[in-house]
């Protein structure tokens, strides 16, 4: 879901993204199913979502991770975000059995229900990177927990990082996949971690567009001219970005 799965206008991401939101918990489903789901909606563009998270990881959010800690991709999918940026220690957390043979050797893959206890030390992660993943949680309860084991294992000082469709400029096209199930927006999102011990230290309303499945794939330039022209996020963004960091 993005400039990552679904607007109606400025596709340039698309497919691209939409895989990195692949779920670590949905009662509802099993692991089949969301393997199932994930390998039927997103497996025939991967190298071109490859190379739209290389530009999006060098070009935006290689400056928010530090490269000599660990960072964990919270819903990493198909590893478009955890293979490409530069860390120390790399984990990748999700439901879906087939992303444990999309991770580049050396990152560690953990296949769990994301609000139980994850088997990683307090204190113990620089970053914790999330994009089109909270929307599948099936409520705010479970992504209370979610939020609540994030804080345990980041130090000090460690970042959250949020990206996902923002529900406020897409009370329609939102729903229009099996697994959306918690709508957000960047405010109700940021007051949730402020509640649980966060500072916020970016908060976008707008930042990448919601894109369509199956659309055209656009060059590259368009995206690292978007990532570089906020003026254009003001009306083409409808995902929002929160960064919020461990007191």
């Amino acid at each position: 879901m993005l400039f990552r799965t679904p607007s109606r206008h400025f596709t340039m991401l698309d497919t691209a993204l939409a895989s990195r939101g692949s779920f670590a918990r949905v009662p509802q489903m099993t692991s089949e199913e969301v393997q199932a789901i994930y390998n039927q909606r997103f497996a025939g563009n991967r190298a071109y979502r490859q190379q739209v998270w290389q530009v999006l990881t060098a070009d935006f959010f290689e400056k928010w991770i530090n490269p000599a800690g660990a960072v964990l991709d919270l819903g990493c999918g198909y590893g478009e975000f955890i293979n490409q940026i530069r860390a120390r220690e790399k984990y990748g957390m999700d439901l879906n059995p087939d992303s444990a043979r999309m991770l580049t050797p050396g990152i560690r893959f953990i296949q769990q229900d994301c609000s139980q206890l994850w088997p990683l030390p307090e204190n113990s992660l620089d970053a914790v990177f999330t994009s089109n993943f909270f929307e599948h949680l099936p409520d705010k309860s479970t992504l209370g927990r979610t939020l609540d084991q994030a804080k345990r294992c980041l130090k000090p000082g460690g970042r959250l990082i949020a990206l996902g469709p923002n529900i406020k400029y897409l009370p329609g096209p939102y729903w229009d996949f099996w697994d959306h199930y918690l709508p957000l927006t960047e405010t109700s999102l940021s007051e949730g971690l402020e509640n649980r011990g966060f500072v916020i230290q970016h908060c976008f309303d707008r930042f990448l567009p919601y894109t369509m499945v199956k659309a055209r794939e656009y060059p590259l330039f368009f995206l690292k001219f978007y990532l570089k022209t906020p003026l254009a996020w003001r009306f083409l963004g409808k995902q929002f970005l929160v960064v919020a960091a461990k007191k």
